[in-house]
C-alpha cells in the first residue's frame, strides 16, 4: 500500500471512529499500518468494523477479509465503506443484521 492509500485509509478510519463516537459508543482505531495484527476499529459491542475508503470497492473481498477478521478478533463482520464525496455505508450479512437488529 501507498503512502496516499495508507493516509486515505487513516482518515476513513478516523472519520468512522468520530461519527461512532457522536452516536456514544467509545471506538477507538488500532495502531497505524497494523497490517491485520488488531482491528481497524475497536469499541462497537459485537460488531468487527472493517474500514475501507475506496474509490472501486470490491465489496466480496472486503467482506471476505471482514469475516476472516471477525472469527480472530470476535463480532460479526460488516465493512463500513465510502467513496469520495458519499455518504457511509455499511454492509452486513442479513441474517447477522438481523441478529443485532432483534437485541
Amino acid at each position: 500500500m501507498g503512502k496516499k492509500q495508507f493516509s486515505k485509509g487513516k482518515r476513513g478510519e478516523l472519520e468512522v471512529a468520530s461519527i461512532l463516537a457522536e452516536y456514544g459508543f467509545p471506538v477507538i482505531r488500532g495502531a497505524s499500518q497494523n497490517y491485520g495484527t488488531e482491528p481497524d476499529l475497536r469499541g462497537l459491542p459485537g460488531i468487527h468494523v472493517e474500514v475501507k475508503r475506496q474509490e472501486r470497492l470490491n465489496l466480496a473481498d472486503a467482506m471476505e477479509q471482514a469475516e476472516r477478521d471477525a472469527r480472530r478478533f470476535g463480532g460479526l463482520p460488516a465493512v463500513f465503506h465510502r467513496a469520495s464525496r458519499t455518504r457511509w455505508k455499511v454492509t452486513m450479512y442479513l441474517d447477522d443484521w438481523m441478529k443485532v437488529y432483534n437485541r
